[in-house]
């Protein structure tokens, strides 16, 4: 294209502007070449005249058309330019209120200085696994765009942040560290992401300030890497920290603060903890008030500082250390508040001793206050021979004493850093990592000096290595598709970098003058004039001899030297540093080890934090007494900065460039010249003029084809190929080659030809356009011609009779109104007479009543004055007494504490005495002598119980001499003892009869008495129910009389809200059902991962209480500490260690259980002892019984001094270790070696005393043994000597079986006897162990007692109350925890009590039915009976029984291995209908075990089939429709009316007799409810995919979408051969097959619409989301295939009479969008319109849409601002939620309605391919 065409009239260019940068113009005729000047018409209509450069031929830059304009990548536009970019960001910033842009490879965001509701959560899930181009340009787009090449390419990632104060880098970085923490949360549950975001509070407070740009810019750079392992969870991070401006600490420019943390230490002063601190409010300290306002407008610096603490200790910092860090902070206040006074001398001066900033300086950091005070104000001079100590100057001070607070701050802000680092820090492998680097951007004050030099040398380091990566990014793009390509001119700023940076350059020269004893900056700044005043790069001022000039790539910058060279050496006094080594507090001391920084007085934290923090630094370590190996801080920077180039490329990089709209930081005002500057200095116009340079502009062959098929011939359509046709004809229109080339898959342009091909396309549409209007408008004219001909001539005849009528209606209305107003007239006059009359009387009433209330209020205020000065003169003398009475008080007060001074004084004197510690050993003898009495006690016990002992013997021999005689009396009485045993027997059985004829009649009395409570109960409430019922009525009548249509509006409305409040309700309690289920499988797959292999659950245990949470009627009751130990492993050991309760009944049972395991070792060691003696008691014929007698004694005797033995040598130690300890608590008094012998001879006496008691008390038990021992060998030898001896010789005298049976009765009295004494025996032994441990938990009680009272004696008088305190507290809460179980357990004691009650009170009435059942059948023949019982155990009832122990292969058959393809064909829901016939059976046999168990089964079945199949819909599907059918089968059949309306008589058979199953229809509506979920969670992850490509991008309605250029960032899905294409039939197609298999399966219908309603939703959901966040997709087109999408759907869904869903209504939203789209948007009207259709849209919804709306040709016009201004008014009135998308992820609740079947039980065919041949029917 020649300079003409592009030149023409009405094309449309960019001048300069002093003011605008850029300004529009039009060119009002055709240039022509070797013309000097063009002739231009600027948008105000003024003429302008453009000269033309003749020399370069330098025309204009043209304007982009208006259809590219506000493109979401800036290499998108045809004419790449400076003008043009700015342009672009203009219009998208103010217009769109767009703040992020695309420009290649660059984010630029600009501050909006506003917050924007574009961060949210949803936000970030809407961004999260979509492509870069997929979407509007977001800080989250590029954040995505790092985190999927890390995980695609598995290589590192670096987002870098740049830009200058103020432009919101901070803010940046920030949200895409928020971006990773949520998308990559990590895996473990150290929430390490929490730690990450919980960094930025701390280092904003340390590192952040106010200046004159920005109200929180950072005063340093940092770049945080963020670890990631190999699933791409965050496991930890790492800081590195550059350049903190120290100088801050100690000056600050008018307008600007310090460091927040200053001001917020200063906030929190008041608090207790920061008394010790000794601050006031800021404006009284000289470091935090150089600026002026120590306030920021809307930032409350106290809540800042409580989020700082609370961020300090979510990282790990101990309470202790943060008391310190805020320690160190306060005295650097203190140390810029101490007053230096100079002296007359001029060159000494001094500070006063009393100075109370320096006393507080000196006590904060725990350092001497002499020597402060003295090395403050003088300096040590070392030479070769002697070390001198010289006076300073104030200045010398002044500035000595700054640079002391700079390198303290400077200290501890790496020391921040590095702990930060350490809590960040992980153990775990580090996979890969995104590192974030927030650093200052490109800086030019009107004073620049060392800071901002270090700052520009960063940028310049950072320009290169982005130009270089810009530049290698195009390449690759060219050899990817194989197109020529030219070495492209970019600029390299390695000359500017070697200037600073090579050697001799500007930081060498700086540093060899800081080693100069007496270098000047003066000096310095010579030897760089000379050096350098040849490089391109460096200037010299005209008019200065102390500044030099850098020409940076950004700008020229002039520098000042004065202070370079003290900056870069950073001198702190030696002096100084070793007192603050020297500090008492190991925090301070650590600040200034050598070890940790070998350069104490050169680092600078951010500088020298690359020494401390990066690990890759291998420099070995300095001494820092040697000066001349000290680094300077220059030379500390550049290593820091070639570390962090390193560093980025090693990663790939991603670019953000903030820029700052303007300086009065006004929300959405750009002013250019600013953004232009800005623009230069981050690099974007220079990625503009690389991508300009080559081929900016890039289309693929399908969209360019879609684009331009309307300049392609017809001819050429008819060819299949798209490339061929694309070549032809681009080779047509476009005559030199050079300015396209053809790739693989692209089409390259050069600048300026895309908006060549859009004028010829706009030209043959309006040349189409025009046309087609002539037609149509010449068509429109003669039909209208010929309608007015004939509308004319009817018109003329209707008009005529019209005017003939009108005219009598005139006449006739003449005469009547002359009437009507005569009567009007007089009526009008009268009315305004009497309203005047009327308004008289009134007025004059009120004035007479007025005046008569002045007057009384005049009254009145006399009377209260009267009042008020009474009260006031009392209350005066009131206050003088209380004045006298209080000073009064205090005088006795300080008297009286005079007096208990000198108490205290003198008990402590006295409890330093000897005579203090006897008496404390007179307690300890006493003790002993306490215990000798108790033994004595129990030895007198002992007396008594042998006493009783041999008490119970003689009356053993007295029974046994009675009852011989009672033999020889039966032996005489013998005939009459038949008859009295039958005797006893009937009576026996008799009382037993009445005693349960008694228990009867007392549970029919119970029962009639409960029963005549409940029916007198019901008829209370009947009538009770009647007078409500007749009141209800009263009140209908009366509000029927007053409003009938208010009570039918306020009876819907509270319809609505109670059923809006049910909904509420029920997705609560789903969404609680859906949480415990994930954390259920979260459960699960964490035993799964702890327990690999194979691994068998325990059968006999059921999990139902686990998995339900719900209570059956078999599980048997849990105590306390079980359900404390099931809330801990649900909620988590941490939750749980929160909850004191928990823990206290935990810590109780621990105990309890402790107690109970020593008392069943003490009943095992019995066991064991008994089984010995009754081994050893064994009678042997060949052993003497004497022998065994002395065996038994010695065995007894060992047994007992073993275990005695034990005691006292515990008891022994236990004595010895309290002496000791009060020996050396007490080693100051002498009498302690001989209390402490004293008690050793005690304790020996008692030692041997016991003994002694002991050798007795094992006699009398061997005697006792010897007793037993002959007494069974007697028993033994007694029968046989009966039956040999004295059975021949019985003959004569009595009768054989009378002597044996009474021998025998002998014998059993004899053992009755016998077992009644060792019964006795065994208690007493029971009670005295009792005893003895309860005195030894009373003297374990007793010494804790004593060791708690002996430590509250060490304590203050305060502690000792608190101690108290809380030892009562704790007394109570036992006592509360141990009266809140016995609470719990009478109450489930009577629960369980009810259930029986009621089991027993059914079983009762079973009982009587049977027997009246039976009564009756008796009379039937016997025949009949037995003819009946056959019926019936040929008829099948609807019953499957089956052994328990092939309830697993019935669980394993019919839930585990079943698919649903093998009961294709059966009846729907057969599985559940088998269950329940199980269950029948179960309930039939009254085994409620058997119930449990199977319903448990079943239940766990289904959920692990679940888990195994979690993404297969038709499984899901499968047993939702059987776990639904089992519910309602147990609803129908479960004996309630109220499910039972629809049951035939056989089906009433069918219900269960025994047991409530309600607890188990509650679990199972729960698993449904998961079920549920879960079907939806599959189809939503099959649906998702397609529904962005189906709704949005395919062409439904084929060839009305246009494609417009889309820039370096392509959209993925916008190839029609791409994988990812989907089309509306997928989508239908796939709906299709769910309807289909839920049907198949039987589910219930109610469910299937809740189903498609839900999923209906989640399409309209992400439909309308992506349709918020894309601006290609907002236009007229678009807004039509969108209404042809959704009609389609609407049909679908008529088509499978699914319309009453309620699917239709949740696509509302996205309808009204598509017709916001294609709606006019130019009038008032036109807002109105939009207002009142657009009602299910929120206000922040429809102004997006109308911003992102994009005309895709240019006879479309954009929408206003001023449009948008006025939707927005008129929508202020609306209350709509903030949030801008729709929560994709909601979930309506779930209802399943009780839906019956009609099936019988005995009606359902088992197939044989379930393999359940051992269920047998009943």
């Amino acid at each position: 294209m020649s300079v003409s065409e592009l030149y023409s009239q009405y094309t449309r260019v960019w001048i300069p502007d002093p003011d605008e940068v850029w300004r529009s113009a039009e060119l009002t005729k055709d240039y022509k070449e070797g013309e000097k000047s063009l002739q231009l018409k600027l948008e105000d209509e003024t003429i302008q005249e453009y000269p033309v450069d003749a020399q370069n031929n330098q025309l204009p830059f043209l304007r982009n058309p208006d259809i590219l304009v506000g493109e979401n990548d800036l290499t998108a536009l045809s004419y790449l330019h400076e003008p043009a970019v700015l342009h672009n960001l203009k219009v998208r910033f103010l217009e769109s209120n767009h703040i992020y842009t695309y420009c290649g490879i660059v984010l630029v965001a600009i501050n909006p200085y506003e917050q924007l509701p574009i961060y949210g959560q949803d936000v970030i899930y809407a961004y999260s696994g979509q492509n870069m181009g997929d979407m509007d340009p977001h800080i989250f787009a590029v954040a995505e765009e790092a985190y999927k090449q890390m995980a695609r390419d598995e290589k590192n990632q670096s987002i870098i942040v740049s830009g200058e104060s103020g432009a919101g880098k901070t803010v940046s970085a920030k949200y895409a560290m928020r971006y990773f923490a949520t998308v990559g949360g990590s895996a473990s549950e150290t929430n390490i992401e929490e730690k990450v975001l919980a960094s930025s509070p701390i280092m904003e407070a340390i590192g952040n300030a106010k200046t004159t740009r920005n109200d929180n810019s950072s005063r340093f750079g940092k770049y945080i890497q963020i670890g990631f392992d190999k699933r791409y969870h965050i496991i930890g991070a790492n800081m590195r920290t550059y350049l903190l401006e120290k100088s801050r600490v100690v000056f600050q420019a008018d307008d600007e603060r310090n460091y927040h943390i200053f001001y917020q230490l200063c906030a929190a002063a008041s608090l207790p903890e920061f008394k010790e601190l000794a601050l006031t409010c800021a404006e009284d300290f000289f470091y935090t008030s150089q600026g002026g306002d120590t306030a920021i407008e809307g930032v409350d610096d106290a809540e800042d500082f409580e989020k700082t603490r609370q961020a300090f200790t979510l990282l790990g910092v101990r309470e202790s250390h943060q008391i310190s860090i805020f320690k160190i902070i306060a005295s650097i206040l203190h140390l810029g508040s101490v007053e230096i006074q100079a002296e007359r001398d001029g060159d000494s001066c001094s500070i006063s001793p009393q100075d109370e900033h320096l006393s507080n300086f000196c006590r904060l950091l725990g350092v001497e206050h002499n020597q402060m005070e003295h090395w403050l104000c003088h300096r040590k001079l070392v030479t070769t021979s002697e070390t001198y100590v010289k006076t300073m100057s104030l200045q010398q001070v002044i500035n000595a004493r700054n640079a002391l607070a700079k390198h303290i701050y400077a200290q501890l802000f790496g020391w921040i850093v590095e702990h930060i680092n350490k809590a960040l820090h992980t153990s775990i492998k580090q996979h890969s990592f995104i590192g974030v680097l927030d650093i200052y951007g490109f800086e030019t004050f009107e004073v620049n000096s060392f800071e901002q030099f270090c700052i520009n040398y960063a940028n310049e380091k950072l320009q290169q290595q982005f130009n270089s990566h810009v530049f290698k990014l195009e390449q690759e793009e060219y050899m990817k598709e194989q197109i020529p390509w030219t070495l492209i001119d970019f600029y390299d700023n390695q000359p500017c970098i070697d200037l600073i940076e090579a050697k001799l350059g500007i930081l060498d020269l700086l540093d060899e003058e800081c080693k100069v004893p007496k270098g000047t900056d003066q000096n310095w700044a010579q030897k760089l004039y000379d050096r350098h005043s040849n490089s391109q790069h460096f200037q010299k001022p005209r008019m200065s001899n102390t500044a030099f000039i850098v020409v940076h790539f950004a700008d020229k910058v002039e520098y000042l030297s004065d202070g370079f060279l003290e900056k870069n050496r950073d001198t702190v006094y030696e002096e100084q540093i070793n007192i603050l080594k020297a500090s008492k507090f190991p925090l301070v001391a650590d600040l200034f080890r050598d070890d940790k920084d070998p350069i104490p007085a050169t680092t600078t934290s951010g500088k020298g934090s690359s020494s401390k923090i990066n690990i890759r630094s291998a420099r070995p370590p300095m001494k820092a007494s040697n000066k001349e190996h000290k680094k300077s801080v220059g030379h500390q920077f550049r290593t820091s900065l070639h570390l962090l180039m390193e560093t980025l490329n090693a990663t790939t990089p991603h670019y953000v460039r903030c820029i700052k709209p303007n300086d009065e930081k006004l929300p959405f005002h750009f002013d250019p010249k600013r953004a232009v500057q800005q623009l230069r200095a981050c690099g974007v116009l220079e990625t503009i003029r690389i991508s300009a340079a080559g081929y900016p502009s890039r289309w693929t062959y399908h969209d360019f084809f879609n684009r331009y098929r309307v300049l392609v011939k017809k001819k050429e359509l008819a060819n299949t190929d798209k490339k061929a046709i694309c070549r032809s004809v681009l080779e047509s229109l476009v005559k030199d080659p050079d300015k396209f080339q053809f790739g693989r898959t692209k089409i390259f342009f050069r600048a300026g030809q895309v908006a060549y091909l859009e004028k010829l396309r706009a030209d043959k549409f309006r040349a189409a356009t025009i046309m087609i209007q002539k037609t149509v408008r010449g068509w429109l004219q003669k039909v209208k011609y010929r309608r007015l001909k004939r509308a004319t001539l009817t018109l003329q005849k209707y008009c005529r009779g019209y005017l003939a009528r009108r005219l009598a209606e005139h006449l006739r209305r003449t005469r009547a109104a002359v009437v009507l107003q005569k009567q009007y007239r007089m009526r009008r006059t009268r009315l305004a007479y009497q309203r005047v009359r009327r308004a008289a009387i009134v007025i004059q009433a009120f004035a007479r009543a007025m005046f008569v209330r002045r007057i009384y209020r005049q009254v009145l205020m006399e009377h209260k004055a009267t009042i008020i000065q009474k009260h006031a003169r009392g209350w005066m003398a009131r206050r003088h007494f209380q004045r006298l009475r209080a000073a009064a008080i205090v005088i006795q007060c300080a008297f009286r504490r005079l007096k208990a001074k000198q108490e205290l004084k003198a008990l402590k004197i006295e409890a330093r005495s000897a005579e203090h510690l006897k008496r404390l050993n007179v307690g300890m003898e006493n003790k002993v002598v306490q215990l000798q009495r108790k033994i004595d006690d129990q030895n007198k016990e002992f007396k008594t119980l042998s006493e009783q002992l041999s008490a119970v013997t003689s009356m053993h021999t007295m029974q046994v001499e009675k009852l011989k005689r009672e033999l020889a009396h039966y032996q005489q009485n013998q005939g009459a003892d038949a008859s009295l045993q039958l005797q006893e027997e009937v009576q026996s059985l008799r009382t037993e009869l009445q005693r349960a004829h008694s228990e009867r009649r007392v549970l029919e009395d119970a029962h009639s008495k409960e029963k005549d409570e409940l029916r007198k109960r019901v008829a209370d409430l009947e009538q009770e129910n009647a007078l409500l019922k007749d009141e209800k009525e009263q009140l209908n009548n009366q509000i029927l009389c007053q409003s009938k249509d208010e009570f039918a509006q306020n009876s819907v409305k509270e319809n609505l809200l109670m059923k809006k409040e049910l909904e509420e309700e029920r997705s609560r309690y789903q969404n609680l059902v859906k949480e415990y289920s994930r954390l259920e499988q979260r459960y699960d797959n964490l035993r799964d991962e702890q327990t690999p292999g194979h691994r068998r659950n325990p059968s006999n245990q059921s999990s139902l209480e686990s998995d339900s949470n719900y209570p059956s009627i078999s599980t048997s009751e849990i105590g306390d500490t079980e359900d404390a130990l099931q809330q801990v492993e649900e909620i988590g050991v941490e939750k749980a260690a929160m909850d004191m309760t928990v823990f206290l009944k935990l810590q109780k049972r621990v105990r309890e259980l402790e107690q109970e395991r020593k008392k069943l070792q003490v009943q095992l060691e019995k066991r064991e002892q008994d089984s010995k003696k009754v081994q050893m008691e064994q009678p042997r014929n060949d052993v003497d019984l004497d022998q065994d007698a002395d065996l038994a004694y010695n065995s007894l005797k060992r047994q007992e001094l073993e275990s005695e033995n034990k005691k006292l040598k515990n008891d022994l130690n236990e004595l010895r270790k309290a002496v000791a300890d009060q020996a050396t608590q007490n080693n100051s008094s002498h009498s302690s070696p001989d209390s402490y012998s004293l008690l050793l001879n005690q304790l020996k006496l008692a030692n041997e005393e016991l003994e002694v008691r002991k050798e007795e008390v094992l006699i009398l038990r061997t005697q006792i043994v010897n007793t037993d021992q002959r007494r069974l060998a007697s028993k033994s030898m007694e029968p046989n000597i009966n039956a040999r001896a004295s059975w021949p010789n019985s003959e004569k005298h009595v009768d054989q079986e009378d002597a044996i049976e009474a021998y025998h009765g002998v014998c059993q009295t004899n053992r009755l006897l016998e077992a009644q004494l060792q019964a006795q025996s065994l208690e007493h032994e029971e009670q005295v162990e009792n005893l003895k441990a309860q005195v030894e938990a009373l003297k374990e009680e007793m010494d804790k007692q004593q060791q708690t009272f002996c430590q509250t004696l060490l304590l203050s008088p305060e502690a000792q109350v608190e101690f108290g305190v809380q030892q009562e507290i704790s007394r109570l809460t036992n006592e509360n925890l141990d009266l809140k179980e016995l609470v719990e357990k009478l109450e489930k004691n009577e629960r369980k009590l009810k259930k029986q009650l009621k089991i027993y009170m059914k079983k009762v009435q079973d009982l009587e039915a049977a027997q009246a059942l039976a009564q009756s059948d008796r009379r039937h023949h016997e025949l009949t009976r037995q003819v009946t019982v056959q019926r019936k155990e040929k008829d099948f009832q609807g019953m499957l029984e089956y052994h328990k122990e092939d309830e697993a292969l019935l669980i394993r058959n019919l839930v585990t291995d079943l698919k649903p393809q093998m009961l294709s064909g059966t009846v729907p829901c057969l599985p559940a209908y088998i269950l329940y016939m199980c269950i029948r059976h179960a309930d039939y046999t009254n085994d409620d075990l058997k119930v449990h168990s199977l319903l448990t089964s079943t239940i766990n079945g289904i959920k692990k089939v679940l888990k195994k199949h979690n993404d297969d819909f038709e499984m899901t599907s499968f047993w939702l429709s059987n776990t639904c059918r089992l519910l309602h089968c147990l609803k129908q059949y479960s004996g309630d009316e109220g499910f039972m309306t629809q049951n035939t008589a056989k089906q009433n058979e069918h219900c269960l007799k025994n047991f409530d199953l309600t607890e188990y229809r509650q679990v199972l509506s729960d698993l449904s409810i998961q079920i549920y979920q879960q079907l939806i969670k599959i189809a939503e992850g099959l649906l998702q995919p397609m529904i962005v490509s189906a709704m949005l991008e395919n062409e439904s309605i084929q060839g009305l979408s246009g494609v417009k250029p889309m820039g370096y960032r392509k959209r993925s899905s916008s190839m029609a051969d791409g994988d990812n294409s989907y089309c509306l039939e997928a989508i239908i197609r796939q709906m299709n097959c769910f309807h289909t298999v839920m049907c198949d399966q039987g589910l219930d219908p109610e469910i299937i619409l809740q189903v498609f309603k839900q999923l209906f939703y989640m399409i309209t959901a992400v439909t309308l989301n992506n349709l918020l966040l894309r601006k290609d997709v907002c236009s007229w087109s678009t807004g039509m295939q969108l209404r042809y999408n959704i009609s389609e759907l609407e049909e679908w869904l008529r088509g499978r009479n699914l319309h009453q869903s309620g699917a239709a209504q949740t696509m509302e939203p996205l309808i009204q969008a598509a017709q916001l789209l294609q709606l006019k948007k130019k009038t008032h009207e036109d807002a109105e319109a939009i207002c009142s259709l657009c009602t299910s849209l929120s206000t922040q919804q429809i102004v997006k849409i109308l911003n992102l709306y994009t005309p895709l040709n240019e006879f479309e016009e954009r929408v206003t601002v001023s449009f948008i201004r006025t939707i927005q008014a008129q929508l202020q009135e609306r209350n709509d939620p903030q949030q801008l998308l729709l929560d994709s992820k909601h979930m309506f609740p779930v209802l399943f309605p009780f839906n019956p079947s009609s099936l019988t039980m005995d009606s359902i065919h088992i197939p044989a391919c379930l393999s359940l041949e051992f269920l047998n029917e009943v």
